[in-house]
């Protein structure tokens, strides 16, 4: 197939484990005669060393070089992940988080600098988001949904109502339960419209005395901005529950639109989406939480506080907060590439974050609906959501599409979700991706919409070119090895 990635890139063979390259005295340790140590007797010392491969230092580093050559990352091209908006990371704000590396947790003045940066970063989003305050301390976007509903559900209980529920829309991410279920609520999800988007008169069936929180995505799932949300927000207050935004695709609405504005009560932001730091590979994260006025108090500790010298500390001093919801400080990387993110483009840059994703969005929906199934005409922001259902009838699924697009040198996008749409691919291209890269995406899905139609056998075997080929997936995950053993060799 043209374009695909060149076969000869990977070895036929497997890279080996460094277990498998080990043989006896290939790993020459050269100690000083006599030892020029001197001898601890009250040490202990293992005699049970652990069984490490003997090998020499330079097939060590080939070894994990050849390994981090078959990693796929954003250098290598485009991530069209729905959802979880994997951006190219600007290097500037590589290099004012790396100025870090210097700084002494036990400095005062030192720590009073980076606590000053983290304020104005707090600040920052604050104005972006039309929010009252802000707690960076949640460790990424699932956990800032837990914050944010443990803060909600401090809020009831101080109250002293009897509120239990949480309102969850179809579209909504797919974590949003299990942050209401762990915070104490029980969850209702809630089908939104024919059009793609929550309406006041599905939300007002649902509404009664229990309900404490609406939790929806803005823009959905699906890409779509959530038009009636201003309504909504009314219905919840009158009946005296909050409405709780799921962030994660904020870099939609960025410099244009504000959540608060919106009748949001409280939210979260994924920096490492939205603010284009480092995202994926277990972290760290950071999914700070903002509020209005009203649920600040409830906050998670500690706070910082500017003293009156001007110096920053952090506070503990919270009767009403939930507490502590993570060990603050240890995502402060993040945090400081974020703030220079939004240094970096100001006011008039931010707005052109999310005009560029959303017409990037646009250009490939354009493109690819015409090949492949579009199952909402609704207009959409950042992503949008295709089908599989016009080639099923070649017998190609999504799984098929998915796949084939890594002989091209892709990552394959978000599917099967969200459950609302059938066999679905979730395409984000971020607003970082240039017009030559969205080309070659829709040159592979172009050739991907023939070949199902003229030779559909040929996909069920994609992928070809990688160094792993298609394996059994629901087998893997049940039988699952993680550690080697002499017996398994």
């Amino acid at each position: 197939m043209p374009g695909r990635t060149d076969v000869a890139r990977f070895p036929e063979v497997r890279e080996p484990l460094l277990n498998l390259r080990s043989a006896l005295g290939r790993n020459k340790r050269l100690i000083p005669s006599p030892f020029d140590v001197p001898e601890m007797p009250d040490l202990p010392v293992s005699t049970d060393l652990a069984d490490l491969p003997d090998v020499s230092e330079v097939e060590t580093v080939r070894h994990f070089t050849r390994l981090s050559s078959l990693n796929y990352g954003i250098e290598n091209g485009m991530y069209p992940l729905g959802s979880c908006t994997m951006k190219y990371n600007p290097k500037i704000a590589e290099a004012a988080s790396a100025s870090l590396r210097s700084v002494h947790p036990a400095d005062p003045a030192a720590m009073s600098h980076v606590l000053e940066c983290l304020a104005l970063l707090q600040k920052y989003l604050g104005e972006i988001c039309g929010m009252d305050a802000c707690s960076l301390w949640p460790a990424a976007g699932a956990h800032g949904e837990l914050t944010g509903m443990m803060v909600i559900r401090r809020a009831v209980d101080m109250k002293g109502e009897p509120r239990t529920k949480v309102l969850i829309p179809d579209t909504a991410h797919g974590t949003n339960p299990a942050s209401c279920t762990i915070a104490g609520f029980a969850t209702e999800s809630i089908p939104s419209g024919g059009d793609g988007f929550l309406t006041a008169s599905i939300l007002k069936e649902h509404l009664g005395p229990d309900v404490a929180a609406l939790m929806i995505t803005n823009p959905n799932t699906l890409g779509i901005f959530e038009r009636e949300i201003r309504e909504i927000a009314g219905l919840l207050h009158d009946n005296g529950s909050y409405l709780y935004m799921d962030g994660a695709n904020l870099n939609a609405l960025l410099g244009v639109a504000r959540p608060g504005d919106m009748g949001v009560d409280c939210m979260h932001v994924n920096l490492h989406k939205t603010f284009a730091t480092p995202h994926g590979g277990g972290g760290p994260g950071s999914g700070p939480v903002l509020v209005k006025s009203g649920l600040a108090r409830h906050l998670p500790l500690p706070l910082i506080k500017e003293g009156e010298s001007g110096s920053y500390t952090l506070s503990w001093d919270g009767p009403e907060s939930i507490g502590m919801v993570h060990s603050c400080l240890g995502n402060v990387g993040v945090c400081i590439r974020a703030l220079a993110y939004i240094l970096s483009l100001g006011p008039v840059g931010l707005p052109e974050v999310a005009q560029a994703a959303c017409i990037n969005a646009g250009y490939l929906k354009s493109r690819l609906s015409g090949l492949y199934d579009l199952p909402y005409r609704t207009p959409t922001l950042h992503e949008f959501v295709l089908s599989d259902r016009l080639q099923k009838e070649n017998g190609i699924t999504t799984m098929d599409i998915a796949k084939s697009l890594m002989d091209f040198g892709f990552y394959p996008p978000t599917i099967y979700f969200p459950l609302v749409v059938q066999g679905a691919l979730m395409i984000e291209p971020t607003e970082t991706e240039p017009l030559e890269e969205l080309d070659r995406f829709v040159n592979a899905m172009e050739e991907i919409a023939e070949t199902s139609r003229t030779n559909p056998e040929e996909l069920h075997g994609a992928p070809r070119t990688t160094p792993v080929s298609r394996v059994d997936e629901v087998w893997a995950a049940r039988n699952i090895v993680l550690t080697w053993s002499k017996r398994e060799s």
